[in-house]
């Protein structure tokens, strides 16, 4: 797989990544609203599982938006190393010849 492709490849999944992590954050957000919404329904079952699921969840947040820091940190560190707005440049240069 030539640079370009490789970088355009690990900005495709820093977004994915981007979108994991905010769809985790409505998941911890709708949990909390379940849970707020039964202290005036008082129902059991859900009083006894939702905090148990909003710390798992909450858990694999924070795995995923570690495991994006370090993925957005190597892909720029990548991008860098090979001058990839230079290989850039010249693709687009070579596209118009």
């Amino acid at each position: 797989m030539d640079k370009l492709k490789k970088f355009d490849l690990m900005e495709k999944i820093s977004r994915e990544l981007e979108d994991v992590r905010h769809s985790q954050q409505a998941v911890l957000e709708k949990i909390a609203k379940i849970e707020v919404d039964n202290i005036e329904l008082g129902d059991k079952g859900i009083e006894t599982k939702i905090p148990e699921i909003y710390e798992r969840t909450a858990h694999n947040a924070e795995a995923i938006k570690e495991i994006l820091e370090s993925f957005q940190t190597k892909t720029e560190e990548f991008g860098d190393k090979n001058n990839i707005s230079k290989l850039k440049e010249q693709q687009d240069i070579d596209s118009v010849k």
